[in-house]
């Protein structure tokens, strides 16, 4: 008789992936501000600006107008409109509105996408750094990332060459995230181009990461989905959370082929179902309304950018590229490691949330050990106060 000390109780799949390193620091900081610390917080990628006056004021009227029940899985068909219509105005793109799903935030939309196409065994390709939850969305589903290597000197940079040495027969996605978490790296054109045209005639699914396609500082914007003829092989994760400062309101989407986004729908009816009605109504307001909130909140991460860029320099021993797009540095600190309490990365964000009281997000998570994360979507006076505690903090580090 089996013991209830002898059964198994989690699944294999649950085994297989690990808790959100950002979720992680967040819940750590948490626990020290309740016990009264004073932190800057650099860790988790969060705008610091208020939601938009006319999208709360969308879902305030969708509330007193008892907008309220559950609606169609996929989305109702005016939020999938609104999705479809602002992609193709900006990058020229061609979905239908069956083409289009509403999920719950744009981690869902990867999540659902990467659970319909990949199988037990199936390769990813997942150029390196990462964002955290890619790996284990992968491996949740029984997949093998195969991981691309980038040069930090060349800005991490993701050619199409480099993809196609990695395609195997048993590639069945690539990953593509521009700009990119947790680097700030963007693809050149050139080189999305390529690589969204070897995918369609390798027949691989391009799955492109856009949350932070809007907050890319040079360049015109592309996106993968702009080179129309490629669109059966191509799946666009959206999020609302980033562009228009509604990380709370989990409003994401994604764009695709019709039977895969059929299928993320499927997969939602038995889980999430619709995403609440007036977080609909408020990003077809975020998707149709004045589109210069956007313009002024990149401008300021610009700015932001350059002053933490500024305030890194002066800490000796450290080194870090120029972030493209995003709000994210990703700083080379290998030279303070492999000391008494700072042997790595992980260990040494640790020391400087616990004794500097600053949050950051060590490099282990996203696939590389020498570097640590931090977020400048923060305060001015935030961004000063932290480079000067980081500084003392290094200053004296044993």
């Amino acid at each position: 008789m089996t013991t209830p000390t002898a059964q198994k109780i989690l699944t294999d799949r649950i085994g297989r992936i690990e808790v959100s390193a950002t979720m992680a620091v967040t819940a750590e900081a948490a626990k020290l501000r309740a016990q009264g610390a004073k932190l800057v917080d650099f860790g988790a990628g969060e705008p610091h600006f208020a939601t938009p006056r006319h999208i709360k004021d969308a879902a305030i009227a969708a509330i007193d107008g008892n907008f309220t029940r559950y609606t169609v899985v996929s989305g109702i068909p005016e939020v999938r409109k609104a999705i479809v219509d602002r992609h193709e105005q900006d990058f020229g793109s061609s979905f239908a509105i069956d083409e289009a799903v509403f999920t719950t935030g744009g981690k869902l939309a990867l999540f659902n996408a990467l659970q319909v196409l990949v199988e037990h065994g199936d390769e990813v390709i997942l150029p390196v750094p990462y964002w955290v939850s890619y790996k284990d969305i992968i491996q949740y589903g029984g997949g093998k990332p195969v991981y691309l290597g980038t040069e930090e000197a060349e800005n991490f940079r993701i050619s199409a060459e480099a993809v196609e040495r990695l395609i195997t027969p048993r590639t069945k996605a690539i990953i593509l995230n521009s700009p990119s978490n947790p680097a700030g790296s963007v693809i050149a054109p050139a080189d999305l181009e390529r690589i969204v045209r070897l995918a369609h005639q390798r027949s691989v699914y391009l799955i492109l990461d856009e949350c932070y396609i809007y907050l890319q500082y040079n360049g015109a914007l592309v996106s993968g989905a702009s080179f129309t003829e490629t669109k059966e092989h191509v799946i666009v994760a959206g999020s609302l959370s980033k562009s228009y400062a509604m990380t709370g309101w989990r409003a994401g989407f994604a764009l695709g082929p019709k039977p895969i986004i059929a299928a993320m729908s499927k997969l939602q009816s038995q889980s999430t179902s619709s995403t609440a009605a007036f977080v609909q109504k408020a990003a077809i307001a975020a998707l149709t309304g004045p589109q210069e909130c956007v313009a002024e909140m990149r401008a300021d991460y610009l700015k932001l950018r350059d002053q933490v860029l500024a305030g890194l320099a002066t800490i000796p021993g450290l080194t870090c590229t120029i972030p493209e797009g995003a709000f994210y540095v990703y700083p080379n600190v290998s030279a303070y490691l492999g000391r008494p309490g700072s042997q790595t990365a992980l260990e040494l964000a640790s020391r400087l949330l616990h004794e500097a009281h600053v949050v950051t997000v060590p490099g282990e998570a996203f696939g590389t050990r020498e570097h640590i994360r931090l977020s400048y979507a923060v305060t001015h006076g935030d961004v000063d106060e932290g480079i000067a505690r980081m500084k003392e903090f290094f200053a004296n580090l044993g």
